[in-house]
């Protein structure tokens, strides 16, 4: 049986570079598959879809709410022929019923186990409207490696520099954060994968960046600790979510290769400025994501916020405003208090006022936005501190003798640029 797996193309925030990685969740839903199941991966924002190419069945895999209008679109001229559609992924959870009309099956959940069911159901002409497994999480013990061959892997490269590949060591999260889906679609009960699996999974994969997408790493100490100390070997540079503020887990992260974090910064306390610096003492750089336009939020305690963001030295910013996502706390209090005013998911892209901020205009919000982009970059460029962030994991390398240079890259240094960090700033998840 031969399917075509689609990941629909989608917007950059409007001040993100542009560069993309390898996405997460097909080539994890591709290693489910059956084995007579043979896989043609189109991702759209790198790679046209050739619709004219005969398949058995199309599979759409949708991690952001933004992508879904398309994922419909696509749906409906594959149907239209007569070519069964299947869709799965975080966005598919999060707008099941509306896909459910643009679609032969919606699933639903963590595919591992559950595949031989579906395709068996497809084969036989009995394919079920709805496969629902959320709250029916699998056991991660025997979850294997990603389908990383399906990717196109010269496709993913940024002026000669190639992506992070992702990875997750754990799934669900036990914290319910306000703007977050997770509680929802994977749980809230923390499920970290056998260490060793998880290692053996980075050491085989053939880049020495990576991304550990998990949603924080910091969830239980033990498990952290034991994590990095046998990442240590594999001499891997990576990133990802908030690590534990504990000098001992940090100094083993630093070990491990910790290139830098997403450390989430919500306050000008002096809390966020010591984790910060406690960062930075460990050799690990921090992009700061910054959520403009909750409850709290003035006028003037957004600029207090953005001016706290140029003293504490952060190496990236990105600015973000709040976004109701279905399913998140945000999006049920907003609805219930009648402050959502764009039901149109296009809009939902995390850089659009969609809701009516209780202190200020919708419109003075998203000016606000801008403003944060422009004075926290306005003495360097983003381009700027992602070539002196991307300089870091190249000392880390050469110190190491893991350094690998592309031939452009080496091109631009000839030049006297300082290179590009486009492996420095991957995609948060919706």
């Amino acid at each position: 049986m031969k399917i075509k797996l689609i990941y629909p193309r989608w917007p950059k925030l409007a001040r993100q570079t542009e560069f993309h990685l390898p996405p997460h969740g097909p080539v994890v839903f591709a290693a489910a598959l059956p084995d007579y199941v043979s896989v043609d991966f189109v991702d759209e924002n790198l790679d046209a879809i050739d619709f004219d190419d005969p398949v058995d069945a199309v599979c759409i895999s949708m991690m952001l709410t933004v992508q879904v209008k398309r994922g419909w679109q696509i749906a409906d001229w594959y149907r239209a022929k007569g070519v069964p559609v299947i869709f799965g992924g975080i966005a598919t959870m999060l707008h099941a019923e509306e896909t459910q009309m643009h679609a032969d099956a919606v699933f639903l959940g963590e595919a591992e186990g559950r595949m031989e069911t579906v395709f068996g159901d497809l084969a036989g002409g009995r394919l079920k409207k709805v496969y629902d497994y959320l709250g029916e999480q699998p056991s991660l013990e025997h979850v294997g490696p990603a389908r990383r061959d399906i990717l196109k892997r010269d496709l993913y490269n940024y002026k000669g520099v190639q992506m992070v590949d992702l990875v997750h060591a754990s799934r669900g999260c036990r914290y319910h954060c306000y703007p977050c889906a997770v509680a929802y679609l994977g749980g809230r009960k923390f499920r970290p994968r056998p260490v060793a699996r998880s290692v053996e999974e980075m050491a085989a994969i053939d880049n020495n960046r990576l991304f550990i997408v998990d949603n924080s790493l910091a969830q239980d100490t033990r498990w952290e600790m034991e994590l990095f100390r046998e990442m240590i070997p594999l001499k891997k540079k990576w990133c990802c979510h908030p690590i534990e503020d504990d000098p001992k887990v940090l100094d083993l992260a630093a070990q491990a290769g910790a290139w830098y974090v997403y450390q989430a910064v919500f306050d000008t306390s002096d809390y966020i400025k010591e984790r910060i610096r406690r960062y930075h003492d460990h050799g690990i750089g921090v992009e700061g994501t910054i959520l403009l336009g909750l409850d709290r939020h003035t006028e003037d305690e957004i600029k207090r916020l953005v001016e706290f963001l140029l003293e504490i030295d952060l190496d990236l910013a990105e600015f973000t405003v709040l976004t109701p996502f279905p399913h998140t706390k945000a999006y049920d209090d907003l609805k219930r208090q009648g402050r959502i005013f764009s039901y149109d998911w296009d809009t939902y892209s995390a850089d659009q006022v969609v809701y009516q901020p209780r202190h200020m205009a919708p419109e003075r919000l998203q000016e606000l936005l801008h403003w944060a982009w422009d004075t926290f970059y306005q003495d360097e460029s983003q381009e700027i501190k992602m070539s002196k962030l991307f300089q870091k994991v190249v000392r880390k390398e050469m110190a190491d003798n893991t350094y690998r240079p592309r031939r452009r890259e080496m091109r631009g240094r000839a030049f006297g640029r300082t290179g590009t960090a486009a492996a420095a700033e991957p995609l948060k998840s919706a």
